[in-house]
């Protein structure tokens, strides 16, 4: 497997050296403080990353104020409680996206946050404890108990509440092929792991957040 510095060393050869580099990185080194994330802030960015897959994002942004409209500013509670007839109700709302299997999703997750409540407080709380070093044991705790929560849309709800997690988009894959860490996209178990593992070390050599060497990786390849 590739050290962290050839890869590093790659993309800035790519890039126009390091100082381009850096500048890129600037994004993902600003923090968000998950302490201060609330359950209703959870359940909103859920939210957002369901309807966002596979649609037009500029779209579901222009719509938001309907959204948080149409489920009360995303009160768990409130959108726990929701009955099949205000599911049935919502599919009508031209306020939001109609789309009956998300729109259900919200209640699931609200009710989801709900169990973890019950055993961490809240779902910040939660988050904290993971241990950082098994971000993908936390990718298959979203996909297995919340809905619509597998794959890249948990990782970009945990990205976007400030949570440190790479994004196994289509240029980190290949950077991971080319810096002999997977032979393909990595989709099951081992692989994840083997995934996991490489980050794990590539943190321990150049100190830097899981955001930042998913960065480097995607700035690294062709």
């Amino acid at each position: 497997m590739e050290t962290f510095a050839k890869i590093y060393k790659r993309a800035a050869a790519r890039k126009g050296g390091e100082n381009a580099v850096e500048l890129m990185l600037q994004p993902v080194k600003k923090r968000i403080q998950i302490a201060k994330v609330s359950d209703a802030d959870a359940l909103e960015e859920m939210t957002k990353c369901v309807f966002r897959s596979g649609f037009v994002w500029k779209i579901i942004e222009a719509k938001w104020p309907g959204f948080q409209t149409a489920f009360s500013d995303f009160d768990v509670m409130h959108c726990a409680m929701l009955a099949d007839e205000d599911l049935e109700v919502l599919q009508g709302n031209a306020e939001i996206v109609r789309h009956g299997k998300k729109i259900a999703s919200v209640r699931a997750n609200a009710q989801y946050i709900l169990d973890i409540r019950a055993d961490y407080g809240n779902f910040n709380q939660f988050l904290q404890q993971w241990p950082d070093e098994d971000f993908v044991g936390l990718w298959e705790h979203l996909k297995k108990n919340g809905s619509r929560l597998g794959g890249q849309t948990g990782r970009y709800f945990l990205r976007f509440i400030g949570y440190d997690t790479p994004l196994l988009s289509r240029d980190v894959v290949a950077a991971l092929i080319q810096a002999g860490v997977v032979d393909k996209e990595p989709t099951s178990k081992k692989a994840l792991l083997q995934s996991q593992d490489a980050f794990n070390t590539w943190q321990q050599e150049s100190g830097r957040s899981f955001k930042e060497i998913s960065r480097v990786l995607a700035l690294s390849t062709d």
